[in-house]
């Protein structure tokens, strides 16, 4: 298993008591969905980019994006601390069922971003998850435009077509094309409206 089959499911935080409970931070939606949780790879700070597979004794919820994690080996503080800040993932196969006018970002990379007034525009080409918001990234006319993330301006993704429909702002495009702006490297630059649910339409 590598990281291009999977998706990043959180993190560990800290060892909790002696007998090797960690505290971790676990991005998603719904953490009681995790509770029967079987099985979670970790990817330690001491060897970044290679996973190694641990069954899952128990995840007991503490706060929306917090719980209680119980690794099967993992018995004591002391083996415990060494995954204290290691990344966990899942594969991409578990990922939960969405509803119908939900999509994962993975999913739509490559789709044609066609918009209600002007038609098609572009390709997706990547996401990035800002702790402001999420930006969709999308190549136009030989620019990087970044499109945020909300209800408002992404409508839904059509599976069968690959296509992604969105209502764009008026001058949104311009602000990318014209000859005054300069390129923006940094996708933290553009301001947008705030929105933290990713990936709803």
């Amino acid at each position: 298993m590598t990281l291009d089959d999977c998706y990043l499911l959180g993190s560990i935080v800290k060892p909790h008591g002696l007998k090797g409970l960690m505290v971790a931070f676990l991005d998603v939606d719904e953490l009681d969905t995790y509770r029967k949780m079987k099985s979670v790879f970790l990817e330690l700070p001491t060897a970044p980019g290679k996973l190694t597979s641990f069954g899952v004794e128990r995840v007991q919820p503490q706060t929306d994006d917090r719980a209680l994690l119980k690794l099967q080996g993992i018995d004591t503080i002391e083996a415990a601390e060494p995954l204290r800040n290691a990344n966990l993932y899942r594969a991409l196969e578990e990922l939960p069922a969405l509803d119908e006018d939900q999509f994962y970002f993975h999913d739509v990379i490559g789709y044609v971003v066609v918009d209600e007034q002007l038609g098609e525009l572009g390709i997706v080409e990547a996401f990035y998850e800002l702790p402001q918001q999420d930006l969709m990234a999308m190549r136009y006319k030989g620019k990087e435009v970044l499109i945020p993330v909300v209800d408002e301006l992404i409508s839904h993704a059509d599976e069968d077509e690959k296509k992604i429909y969105v209502n764009l702002p008026e001058g949104l495009l311009d602000v990318y094309l014209s000859p005054a702006s300069r390129e923006r490297d940094e996708p933290d630059e553009f301001v947008g409206p705030d929105d933290e649910s990713p990936a709803q339409a």
